[in-house]
Order: C-alpha cells, then structure tokens, then sequence
C-alpha cells in the first residue's frame, strides 16, 4: 500500500529534524551540561523586577511558565507551548541546553510617552526536543518592568495549528477586560479573573495580583503569524491564547509573536514602553518628514458634509492656522462621489479639488491628513495609483480605516502598507484597526491608531475612560479623539475632563473632535490646546485606580502637561505634586458653575495639588518651574 502523502513529509521533516539535533555544535551542548537535569529555570533582571520561572514536567514533558515579583504570585503556572503541522511541540518534550545573553539598546522614537529610550533586559533560550527529534526553543526575556516570552520551532516544522499557551491568574485577582472585537472597540470592565463571564477578550487584559498590576499584550507581530485574543471560562482563572487564524501559513523559519506580561506597580505599568522595547528596530532610515502634533479633524464636527466641500475644508484650514496647529484632517466624503471618478482613467487625479485645498492649506503653515479605506488600498494597482498621487499633491498623512480583522492575510496587508506608506513619506493613523504591538518602533510614521472604544463610541462610559490609560494606551498612541465638547449628552464626562483627555490620552497625532464654535466658547479650553506639544519627553502617573480614577503628567521641556479624569461622584481630588523639587507654577481649568474656571498657584515638588471635581468630571494643567515675577506657564 502506498504511504500517504502527508505521512511521508512528516516521517521526512522528523528526520531532517533529528539529524539537525544530532549535529549541533558540540559547544552548544556543552553551555549547560551541569544542568542537564534541572528541570526548572528562573530569568530576572533584578531583585524587585518581575521573575519568571519555567518548569519541565517530568512526567508528561509539558512546559509551564509562572511570574513572581519580590515573591508574589503574579502569574500562576500557566501552559506554554505550540503544535505545528508536523509536531505537537507542547508535550513529551525533554530539555537540550540553556544560553542567556544581555540584550542593551538605545532608540530613539517621534511619539509615545517618551522619546528617548533605553532598553535593558536579560534574556534566556531553553532548547526542547520530542523524542521523534522535533525541535523548539522557547526564548524568554526580564526587564525591570516586564517578562515576554516567545516560540521559535525549527525550519519545516510547518504550519502552526495553534498554541496551548494561557495565563493562569488567582481566581480573585481583579481584572480590567475588554470584550474582544475585531476592531478592537470593546469597552472595559472591572470583574475578578474568575467571575468574568465565558467569552472572548482583548488581548491588552490588565489584572492586580498580590504580585502588583500586570497588562498582558503582545508585540512585532506581522504576517508571518496570526492575531491572538483571549479565551476564557467563568469559574476560573484562565485565558487561553486563541489565534485569530485556524491555521497560520508558515513556510519558513518562524519566531511568534513574543506573549509579553508588562508588571510593576501601576505607575511602573502606565510609563512602560516594554512592548515598544521587545520590538525590531526602526526599518525607516530617513525620520525627518515625520512630524507630530495637533490635528483639526472635522468629522463630528459636521465633516459628513465638510468633506464634500472645499470651501468648508479651506473654513476649517483657516482655523488650524488662526490657532497654529499644524494638521487639519479631512475625513470620509472628499472622494466617494458617485460617478464623478473614474480611478482606472489615468487622469482621474484631475477631477480632485484636494491638491487645491493642500496648497492652500501648505500657504498658510498647515499640512493635510486625508481619511481612505482600506478597500481602496488593498491591491498593488490601487496603492500605485492613491500613494504616490497623494505624496505628489502634498498630503501629510493618511488615515487608513476598515481593516477590522487580525487575521494572517490582513497583517500581510499590513506590512505591505507599512513599507509603502514610508516610501512615499506619509504618515499614517489606523481605525478600524490593530492595535499597536511595537508596530511604532519599527514603523515610526504610524503616529497612532484607534484600537479604542473612541470619542464617536455613544455608550462610552466614565469607568471606561479611567480604564484606558491602564490598559489599551500602555502599549501605544491611541487615536481617541478627545475634545468633541459639542456632544453634550452623547458623552460621559465634564468639559474640564474632556480638556484633560487630550493629556491623559497619547497620540502621535492628537486628533481634536471640537468644533470651532465649541473652542471659542471655551477659551480656556482652546488656549490650552494651543499649548500641547507636538510629542513628549516624559510621562508619570500622579495618581490613578482603574475605572475610578487616572491624573497623568507629560512633560515637554521644562513644562509638565497634567491630565486628570475621575469616574464617580463629585469630590476634592488630591495629586502628588511629582515632579521634581523646587517651586512650581500650577495652573489648572477645572468646570465652574457657569463654564471652564482657571486657577493658579504656586507649589513645592512633592506638595499635595488639590482640585474640586465635579460628577464624572476632571481637569487639565500645566506646570512650570516658579520664580519670582514668572505668573503664567502658557507661552
């Protein structure tokens, strides 16, 4: 009888796979002869940094990884492994040999909370191998504020079938979820690990544990592999790694996506840039045409038709120069007019007013940032078209929407985009997205993305705004529109909070949602937006409780930007004043009975700043460095 194809290429790939083992270098079995026994191993940077231990089951040769920090359970045992299309790489495995190395780095980025970076971790390969001779090695890394860790099965292990990675968390340990969307625009939640109902979750989970705060993510995932959610049941405490693909494409050498668990304290957690750190370095060369800042986006504030009308958009434009932003962003509608365009006409870029508008705009110090879909985008014939004739006409940006799936062939899209968008030097932001996952290391013109239950989200609720600088804006800038103080009633929050948002929320690109009418109405609110700066040099938590309160400080220069929301009833909010010794000059807009109120006063560093709050309300605040005859921040 004929053997069957597909037990042919396994019998062959085993084999190729078993004479690999039998011939690796004989130095490389030597690194760890003394340990060839031990069936557990720990890696950590450091004695208050997070530990991450992984165990060898001796009996089913199953691998477990658990995180403690200064001893505390952080994460419990919880399963490790893969199954790949020629072998089961989460079982009868026996242990090969250890290497560890230090991985420094230093890097610079154009957004987040910080530009300058530094990277220090440790980092430990484990080698397995079944008994049939299939290989994997698992690669774990511990840095100050986080441990990942990753699979790299060898060569012709072909397709992953999945992985039976989960994190097992104490059954009471709060956790802060997000119902799991395609466009990652679930809103978040307080349950414990255990009560939390059967489902699926975003990815970005946080949870507290007598070990501290720990946001679970993941980071340099491409094409070559799948998105990931997690899965869970209620009564327990375990989310389980689901991959957004049934069977992920691999024809080649392959390492996953590293599974990273950023933990410390919770201002330790906020200010980290661990999923940033894990990713490869920077693929574009040339930086100096990425450019952050403030943008006027139009959309909720009438843009549905704005965006069919160049007199609007050029009404817009003269606002953005009046207040010296720098981006005005024309959104859906300036080119999906029926029957007016022809895009396989090769002059179809003839029939467009926006190389107009662009001129305009660029004659008054003010770039434009244009919305198209994904749809248009998705062919080569179509980015041949749209991304050069937008780089030739003068467009900053683009803001790319409808991607709405993490599926293999969609981040094959991705990383298509992403190279192209460089090439043409534009600036991209996605909604209906992804959410970032180190995506801004590498491919620093992405200047945000929505990944977000945003502005536009009717049901957003105040506990939900609170959540978010925990959870869904650690790992990167997020596009949340803040500043739409036209929809009263259609949000949660007072218009103080809705000013600190613009400092709470980091953006590459800070799109404000306002209308002009709703800024001069509120003067204190548009000069305070005339202040922000275009990116930041540092970011501090002051004061913060998931889903009840978050007051963050972003410091540019020698000025720090403070932004505080609160979820609940209305009360005296007391802030450490962290910012560095010596005088201050604190200014803050808080709500007043009849509108925004500003008030000033001078503090030493570390001083207690206290700010009424209204319901659901917070602030926004700026300060500076306090000497005599000094008597406002704003500049």
């Amino acid at each position: 009888m004929a053997v069957p194809i597909r037990t042919a290429v396994t019998a062959l790939c085993a084999s190729l796979a078993a004479a690999l083992l039998t011939t690796a270098p004989a130095q490389a079995e030597q690194h760890d002869r003394h340990d060839r026994h031990d069936q557990s191993w720990s890696l950590s940077k450091g004695a208050r940094a997070p530990r991450a231990q992984v165990t060898l089951d001796d009996t089913t040769g199953t691998l477990s990884l658990a995180v403690s920090r200064e001893g505390r359970t952080v994460i419990e045992p919880s399963p490790v492994g893969i199954v790949t299309e020629h072998a089961d790489l989460s079982k009868d495995l026996r242990f090969l040999h250890r290497k560890d190395r230090t991985v420094e780095e230093r890097y610079r980025t154009k957004s987040g909370k910080r530009l300058d970076r530094r990277v220090r971790m440790n980092e430990t390969r484990l080698s397995f191998a079944t008994a049939a001779g299939a290989r994997l090695d698992l690669v774990v890394r511990a840095s100050a504020d986080g441990i990942a860790y990753r699979y790299v099965p060898p060569a012709g292990a072909g397709d992953v079938l999945g992985e039976t990675s989960a994190f097992n968390l104490p059954p009471d340990a709060k956790a802060w979820l997000g119902t799991y969307r395609a466009d990652n625009e679930g809103q978040f939640a307080q349950y414990t690990a255990a009560a939390a109902p059967t489902g699926e979750y975003s990815p970005q989970a946080l949870f507290s544990t007598d070990g501290g705060y720990t946001l679970l993510a993941e980071s340099d995932l491409t094409g070559a592999y799948s998105g990931a959610r997690l899965a869970h049941t209620q009564g327990t405490g375990g989310y389980q790694v689901k991959l957004a693909d049934e069977r992920v494409t691999s024809d080649g050498p392959l390492a996953t996506p590293w599974r990273a668990m950023v933990t410390g304290d919770l201002a330790t957690v906020t200010r980290s840039t661990f999923t940033d750190d894990l990713a490869p370095a920077s693929k574009v060369r040339d930086t100096s045409w990425i450019r952050p800042g403030t943008v006027l986006w139009t959309w909720l504030a009438g843009g549905r038709e704005a965006g069919q009308s160049l007199d609007a958009q050029k009404a817009y434009v003269d606002y953005a120069a009046e207040r010296h932003w720098p981006y005005e962003a024309v959104d859906a509608g300036w080119y999906y007019r029926p029957g007016e365009w022809d895009v396989t006409d090769p002059d179809w870029q003839s029939d467009s007013w926006m190389p107009e508008l662009v001129r305009y705009a660029r004659a008054k110090g003010v770039g434009i940032v244009v919305w198209i879909h994904q749809r248009d985008l998705d062919t080569p014939a179509e980015r041949a078209q749209w991304l050069p004739t937008l780089e030739k006409w003068g467009v900053k940006g683009v803001k790319i929407d409808f991607m709405n799936s993490e599926a293999q062939p969609m981040l094959q899209w991705y990383d298509t985009i992403l190279a192209e968008t460089a090439v043409h030097h534009l600036m991209v932001d996605f909604h209906g997205s992804t959410i970032p996952k180190g995506i801004q290391r590498t491919w620093p013109q992405v200047m945000t993305l929505e990944g977000v239950a945003g502005e536009e989200k009717r049901t957003n609720t105040a506990a939900h705004l609170t959540t978010l600088p925990f959870t869904r804006n650690v790992i990167g800038s997020m596009d949340f529109t803040p500043g739409a103080f036209q929809r009263v009633g259609l949000r949660p929050n007072s218009d103080a909070a809705e000013v600190g948002l613009a400092v709470a929320y980091e953006s590459g690109l800070q799109m404000l949602a306002g209308t002009p009418e709703s800024y001069e109405a509120r003067p204190l609110a548009r000069a305070y937006f005339d202040q922000i700066p275009a990116a930041w040099d540092d970011t501090r938590l002051l004061a913060g409780e998931p889903g009840q309160e978050a007051v963050l400080a972003r410091r540019s220069g020698a000025r720090w930007f403070l932004g505080g929301i609160y979820a609940g009833a209305a009360r005296t909010a007391e802030v450490p004043l962290s910012l560095g010794p010596g005088r201050w000059l604190v200014e803050t807009i808080r709500d007043g009975a009849d509108g925004l109120v500003q008030d000033r006063r001078v503090l030493r560093g570390g001083d207690t700043l206290t700010v009424d709050v209204v319901a659901n309300g917070g602030f926004a605040g700026l300060a500076c460095p306090w000497r005599p005859g000094i008597t406002t921040c704003h500049r």
